[in-house]
C-alpha cells in the first residue's frame, strides 16, 4: 500500500508542478513559440492543466490582468492530497 501512496503523491506533485511552470510560463512567455520543442512544451503543459483550471476559471473571474484560479486550484489540490486522498488509502 505505500507503493501507492507514493504513486499518487508524486502524480499529485507532478500536477502541482504542471500548474506552477503554467503560471511561469504566462509571465515569461504569454504567447506560444511559433514552432519547435518550446511550442510542444508550451501546449502539453496547457492541454494537460486546462480542465482543471476551468473548473476554477467558472467561478473565479479574473481581475483585469491577474487570474488567481491557478493559486485556488494549487489550494484545492493540496487540500484534496493532504486531508482526503492519502488519508483514504492509508485507511486502506
Amino acid at each position: 500500500m505505500d507503493t501507492l501512496i507514493g504513486y499518487v503523491e508524486a502524480l499529485f506533485l507532478v500536477f502541482f508542478l504542471l500548474i506552477l511552470a503554467r503560471i511561469l510560463l504566462s509571465w515569461v512567455m504569454p504567447s506560444p513559440p511559433a514552432s519547435g520543442i518550446g511550442r510542444g512544451i508550451y501546449e502539453f503543459i496547457h492541454q494537460t492543466t486546462d480542465w482543471y483550471l476551468n473548473l476554477f476559471r467558472r467561478i473565479i473571474p479574473p481581475l483585469g490582468m491577474i487570474d488567481l484560479s491557478p493559486i485556488v486550484a494549487i489550494f484545492v489540490l493540496l487540500i484534496l492530497e493532504n486531508t482526503i486522498i492519502i488519508p483514504l488509502l492509508e485507511s486502506l
